[in-house]
């Protein structure tokens, strides 16, 4: 699928976000306006382990928008689903096949990282790129000779031909300190060899120029740029546009995530707060247990739209909800066994849903109240993604809890925000 604006007299950035279903491709002008759009999905749904169909994948998605004007598109960013990590050759000749982002690796291999990883680490769990690329190492019997690659590190790498290198943000869960901007001593004491490790970069900093046959696959013209990208979540931060001190996103998603602009790191292992690098600054955030999910379970979409509409934004109901799914939360309290907390239930179904409304907007404000205290700055602006956006009347009840101005973004595409790191590098 492509759409077509039509285009302005500037040089052009183009972003290429490799995704959970598929590819999506954009095209933007000097003034960050969108002048094409293109996705390729995956074959069966779901992103396949294969990192040549990865490959492929994304020359056909970045053709469909780029061959209209690849002799103006000046420098391309690639960002890709954090955690996902193979091993190849130094000529980027894959080893293996991938450990995606939702496959977890032997729980073994999360806790001989635990072992040495001090608590602030990314690299813990089994969900990090680490732990996954420990166990490829240990299945394919690698020694020496293989470097370790993120998803949208290997695509970019191969756009260039330069391989070896990665952005800080998917660094960060192969054990990158993103404070001191370098791989620390504990990881020469897993079995892994200290070369296997790619020389980390600034997001949004240019690598090379692109390999004229990669250009040629891609519609690209020869004097692109490759600039590091980052991953999936913060490109979608970066494509929000609540990139200052202070402003943050928040994603009303199945689970409420928080993410904030900082010019202090923070790290909070308990509450699941940690920090990515964005230039000289900070992108701090957490993530509750609860979230819109909790609607599903009362609500079909129709009766929310029906519902919401009488809702009175303005008034308490001061039914103080905490609408966990299940026992447990990590964030803005961290508490294993909190029980949820969803009754009295009125007759009401409009004040129902609107206590579960203000039992999220509470949570979101404990959230951003948990990271001031943890050393994020003041709150000042809130952008919010995710389905819930389209709920006024949440969003009314969240600016009150909240105390500052919430709107909904404008752009939320991934692929956006890998452009926007692209354009940077536009002289």
């Amino acid at each position: 699928m492509v759409r077509i604006k039509t285009p302005y007299h500037s040089p052009l950035a183009t972003g290429l976000d490799i995704g959970t279903s598929g590819c999506r491709a954009v095209v933007i002008d000097g003034d960050c306006q969108p002048l094409a759009w293109g996705r390729e999905d995956w074959p069966n749904s779901d992103m396949p382990a294969s990192p040549e169909q990865w490959w492929q994948t994304a020359v056909a998605t970045l053709a469909q928008v780029c061959n209209k004007f690849g002799r103006r598109i000046r420098s391309v960013a690639v960002v890709g689903t954090s955690g996902t990590v193979l091993l190849a050759d130094p000529n980027g000749t894959p080893a293996t096949q991938a450990m995606r982002y939702n496959e977890p690796a032997d729980r073994s291999w999360s806790d001989h990282i635990a072992h040495f990883a001090p608590a602030a680490s990314g690299a813990h769990g089994n969900h990090s790129g680490l732990a996954r690329a420990l166990q490829l190492a240990a299945t394919q019997g690698l020694k020496e000779g293989f470097l370790i690659h993120s998803q949208a590190d290997w695509v970019a790498a191969r756009l260039c031909n330069q391989f070896g290198w990665c952005d800080e943000n998917n660094a960060l869960k192969l054990g990158y300190d993103p404070v001191n901007r370098n791989w620390p001593s504990w990881l020469n004491r897993l079995p892994i060899p200290a070369n296997a490790y790619p020389s980390v970069y600034p997001s949004g900093r240019p690598i090379a120029q692109i390999n004229p046959a990669s250009a040629a696959c891609a519609g690209l013209s020869s004097n692109c740029q490759v600039i590091t990208g980052t991953t999936d979540s913060i490109a979608g931060f970066l494509a929000a546009g609540a990139d200052r001190s202070g402003e943050a996103v928040s994603s009303l998603g199945t689970t409420l995530a928080l993410k904030m602009s900082s010019e202090t790191a923070i790290f909070s292992p308990k509450h699941g707060v940690y920090s990515h690098r964005l230039g000289e600054s900070f992108l701090v955030g957490g993530a509750s247990n609860c979230g819109a999910g909790i609607l599903k379970r009362y609500f079909t979409p129709e009766q929310l739209d029906e519902l919401s509409v009488k809702i009175d934004p303005e008034r308490d109901t001061g039914l103080d909800y905490y609408p966990l799914p299940c026992p447990g939360e990590r964030f803005p309290h961290y508490d294993p066994h909190l029980e949820p907390r969803l009754e009295p239930r009125p007759a009401s179904d409009a004040e129902f849903l609107q206590g579960l409304l203000e039992g999220l907007a509470a949570i979101e404000a404990s959230g951003y109240r948990r990271l001031h205290e943890l050393g994020a700055p003041q709150l000042k602006r809130v952008v919010s993604v995710g389905g819930g956006t389209a709920n006024l009347a949440w969003q009314r009840i969240r600016q009150r809890y909240l105390g500052v101005p919430v709107s909904a973004a404008t752009q939320t595409e991934a692929a956006f925000g890998a452009a926007l790191l692209a354009h940077r590098c536009i002289e």
